[in-house]
């Protein structure tokens, strides 16, 4: 085996390294000891919530005995970690809550079993559990009931949430793939605040068996890795239909997202390879809502797609402003509905002096949820009680239905949408800690996508004030990721920012 010293395995992509331990310059017992060497350099940033190196090289030790039997697969012996709402059998799952501190699930998640070395697995060795906002509810990472995650670009700084362990650690280079989660837009926006690329499949695609579910008709698996074809690799091995386990999975067959980025790296850059794609350009996106440093790089970047030969087009989504309120009324309702099995009789936190069965219920639940998750319950009991039903959550549906229909106007004139992820940059740690509002903005343009259910992902587009990452999102009419990672590769193959890292890692 070659040297760890002469290799620069955070530097390098999934491909990259796996082609590495195929050819035998690097065992993945090695690669896993550099990386949990690196997570423990770099703790600081609270990106992990937990790691267990026997555990971890175990499993190093049975991707390099399926590798040296001849087996080739294209994740074979490569690292990875998962975000803390994908229960697993190994580690410890807590969804970045006091309520299941130190629970240990009986099973690994359907998305956990297909990426990993068991039977039937894409032979890949889980790190760890990465930290995230309570049951995946925030926009900074700062509702972990543990700690924050911490930007690399600057500490001072949110990574972005709900998924913010699982962006800071890939911008640090502490893994080189990881999963994570997508309500309302927490894959793309601390994707977006921390330069890195993932994307949010079709919802469906990916099965919900086994992830901690905050709103069901919302949540959704994808990967987050540096590039599109890193994020190819992880969803091709992840997505597929899963009919025995979860109601919501699309009978879609598994698609491999990568043999054609592939194809179109080994062909070369061709002067204008996105002659025939229209990007669409929604005025809503573009308007005094987002700040101008953001705006900038977002339009430099769809010059660079202009350049690649696609046509920029003006459409509109009329009702994107309505988002926010759909939103906040359909997510805490399914998440007070969702929740109540939470309740200290079964598994989670139990408190320790009652006086009956109502006062145990009241104080494990007052005591194992923090603030946000509190609110929204409230909130979300609120507007399914009786007199409120209609007035709210009947009616949020019905705009619902409106904002799908808004984008099918829009794809009838483009292939794909593009425009801002999040409407600032990553804001400094407790800035917006006292006014949720404030948080709830930072999504208005990744939530109407999800609302309607559509794949969309954020790639690195420039910086903007402080020197901090912008992201530039591409959203896809439903089942068209391969149309989306195929026009992220071709804007990474013709630009470096995706190559860009925080000066300390």
């Amino acid at each position: 085996m070659t040297s760890l010293s002469n290799l620069d395995l955070h530097d390098l992509g999934v491909a990259q390294l796996a082609a590495k331990l195929a050819s035998g310059e690097v065992s993945s017992v090695e690669a896993t000891q550099h990386f949990l060497a690196s997570i423990g350099r770099h703790d600081r940033l609270g990106a992990f919530l937990c790691t267990d190196p026997e555990v971890s090289l175990a499993q190093a030790r049975a991707a390099d005995a399926r590798l040296a039997a001849g087996e080739r697969t294209p994740l074979l012996g490569v690292p990875l970690a998962h975000k803390d709402v994908f229960v697993t059998r190994d580690f410890p799952t807590t969804a970045g809550s006091k309520m299941l501190e130190n629970y240990r699930s009986p099973f690994d998640a359907t998305v956990v079993s297909r990426l990993g070395v068991g039977a039937g697995g894409a032979g890949m060795v889980t790190l760890g559990k990465l930290n995230c906002d309570e049951f995946a509810m925030g926009s900074g990472n700062e509702n972990s009931a543990y700690r924050p995650a911490k930007n690399p670009w600057d500490t001072s700084r949110v990574p972005g949430g709900s998924s913010g362990g699982s962006a800071a650690a890939v911008a640090a280079g502490l893994v080189p793939v990881v999963t994570g989660t997508d309500t309302g837009g927490s894959i793309r926006q601390p994707v977006s605040l921390t330069g890195i690329t993932g994307i949010k499949p079709t919802y469906g695609r990916c099965s919900r068996y086994g992830m901690v579910a905050f709103a069901s008709s919302l949540d959704q698996a994808g990967p987050m890795a540096r590039s599109a074809l890193d994020c190819a690799f992880l969803l091709s091995a992840m997505a597929g239909p899963d009919p025995d386990r979860d109601s919501t999975s699309l009978d879609v067959p598994a698609t491999d997202y990568a043999i054609d980025l592939i194809a179109a790296s080994a062909g070369g850059a061709s002067a204008k390879p996105l002659k025939d794609l229209k990007i669409g350009l929604p005025t809503q996106f573009f308007g005094a809502g987002c700040a101008p440093d953001v705006l900038a790089a977002v339009r430099s970047a769809l010059s660079e797609f202009e350049k690649l030969g696609a046509t920029l087009v003006d459409v509109s989504l009329p009702l994107t402003e309505l988002s926010i309120p759909v939103y906040y009324v359909i997510a805490p309702a399914e998440a007070s509905s969702n929740l109540s099995r939470f309740d200290g009789v079964r598994y989670g936190h139990r408190a320790a002096n009652y006086t009956d069965l109502n006062d145990m219920y009241r104080k494990s639940r007052s005591e194992g949820f923090g603030d946000e998750a509190t609110r929204r319950i409230m909130i979300g009991t609120y507007v399914l009680s009786h007199g409120y039903y209609d007035a709210y959550y009947l009616k949020a549906q019905k705009i619902r239905r409106l904002i799908a229909q808004d984008f099918q106007t829009a794809f009838a004139q483009c292939d794909i949408i593009a425009g801002p992820v999040s409407p600032t940059v990553a804001w400094k740690i407790g800035e917006k800690s006292n006014d949720p509002v404030a948080n709830y903005l930072a999504d208005i343009y990744t939530l109407s996508s999800s609302l309607a259910g559509l794949p969309g992902m954020s790639i690195p587009a420039g910086f903007g004030a402080g020197g901090m990452p912008v992201g530039l999102q591409l959203i896809g009419n439903y089942f068209k990721e391969a149309q989306l990672l195929a026009a992220a590769h071709r804007f990474q193959m013709a630009t470096d920012w995706h190559t860009r890292k925080p000066a300390e890692v």
